[in-house]
């Protein structure tokens, strides 16, 4: 498996509302073609990151509802968390909502928060605060309490956290779904985060911190966007542990292909539509999950964890952003992210980490845990990353990319290729 070249002890899967813990959002529509197998071997793959559990975006109550009760049998055999996280942007009626939190609230495998089963959405406060207080007063009256922390998504000003309070009485905590750039080329700060962790916990929380590694969609012209995320996996793993401090960390996302922030394997049953291939095959991002195994332990003991074995991930995209490709849509923002190739090194003791790409060399120096640099594209055409770990004059371990950086593209493409060197 992946992630066994990089050995850390992970904190125990016990799951409190004193616990640290970590979820990943899973967007059930892709799950249309799944068997009990599929669920099983993706949270397999989770645990194995230390992932407690899956947000189960749910968008409508039709076929979804027989692969989320599935998921819930997989689930419960492997002692893994789900909960739902309603996709308000489809209309859900509450009756149906209430229907699906009770059908499996009972479940050993529903995470509960602070005594209720833990209920989330994407979007909703368009619904009203009557809505949602209706939704926990139905349930309440079958004996379901719930815990509610919403993603409201129009609440992302720091400035309008009291705001949330005072228009939803009935919600428990908060989920900040955003954890990119607001379309800026400048890093993401935490100022909302605090804002809205200081809110969520007025109410007993949980506060949910969301930690992405990308944001790219390429779809249509109305759905072409990448955000500045060149650094964002290791920075904003580090702004949750050293600065948030969030009750839930929710990773965004599993397995969302189309705006390229999946970290789960690329399940080759997934009907990705007719756009989303031309940026997604062949550009897995398995290896981003060794850099989420070392922030999780490090989130859920409070210590970095040591490293016994070296390893560097590195991520880079197949084109300049400066090209103009044959198919797709240029991006909005495509003048943000760097040309370079971006590496992160997770060493046992110190050691140079040498980055090659046709004519252009760097170098950085790689500390015991992890150390992040860079090297710039090169002018030549075709060209892949080299890339050394060297130590005391000799190197110990090497390996080039899988996929060539190219001056021409048949598609705008700004996701990443991700790969190890282990």
């Amino acid at each position: 498996m992946l992630l066994a070249s990089l050995m850390v002890v992970l904190a125990a899967n016990a799951l409190s509302a004193s616990a640290q813990i970590v979820v990943a959002h899973f967007i059930t529509q892709n799950a249309y073609s799944y068997s009990q197998g599929d669920w099983t071997n993706d949270i397999n793959t989770a645990k194995a990151t230390g992932i407690d559990g899956f947000a189960l975006n749910v968008a409508l109550p039709d076929y979804e509802l027989d692969r989320v009760a599935t998921a819930f049998v997989a689930a419960e055999s492997a002692n893994f968390k789900l909960f739902f996280s309603f996709d308000m942007s489809y209309g859900w009626q509450e009756s149906d909502m209430v229907s699906l939190v009770a059908a499996h609230a009972s479940s050993s495998a529903m995470l509960t928060y602070d005594g209720g089963v833990l209920v989330s959405s994407f979007s909703g406060e368009a619904n009203g605060d009557a809505f949602w207080a209706s939704v926990k007063s139905t349930l309440a009256n079958q004996g379901i309490k719930i815990t509610l922390a919403p993603a409201f998504t129009s609440f992302r000003d720091p400035g309008q956290a009291s705001a949330l309070l005072s228009e939803f009485p009935s919600i428990d905590g908060f989920f900040n779904w955003w954890s990119w750039p607001n379309d800026v080329d400048t890093t993401l700060t935490t100022d909302t985060d605090i804002a809205y962790r200081d809110a969520a916990h007025t109410r007993g929380g949980p506060y949910i911190m969301s930690v992405s590694p990308w944001q790219f969609k390429d779809i249509d012209a109305n759905n072409a966007w990448v955000e500045l995320g060149d650094t964002l996996w290791n920075y904003r793993w580090l702004q949750a542990i050293q600065d948030v401090k969030p009750d839930i960390v929710e990773i965004v996302t599993w397995n969302d292909y189309a705006e390229s922030h999946y970290i789960g394997d690329i399940n080759p049953n997934v009907d990705l539509g007719t756009a989303a291939p031309n940026y997604v095959n062949g550009f897995p991002h398995a290896a981003w999950r060794i850099i989420a195994q070392y922030y999780i332990s490090w989130y859920k003991t409070g210590t970095a964890p040591t490293v016994t074995n070296d390893v560097v991930v590195f991520w880079y995209r197949a084109h300049p952003k400066a090209v103009s490709c044959s198919g797709g849509w240029a991006p909005r923002m495509s003048t943000f992210p760097a040309d370079a190739v971006f590496a992160m090194s997770l060493l046992s003791s110190p050691a140079t980490i040498s980055l090659d790409i046709g004519s252009t060399h760097a170098q950085f120096a790689g500390q015991v845990g992890a150390t992040i640099g860079s090297v710039n594209f090169p002018v030549e055409d075709s060209q892949i990353p080299f890339i050394q770990i060297i130590r005391n004059g000799q190197t110990t371990k090497s390996g080039y990319g899988s996929v060539f950086v190219t001056q021409s593209c048949s598609w705008y493409n700004f996701n990443p290729f991700v790969g190890v060197i282990q």
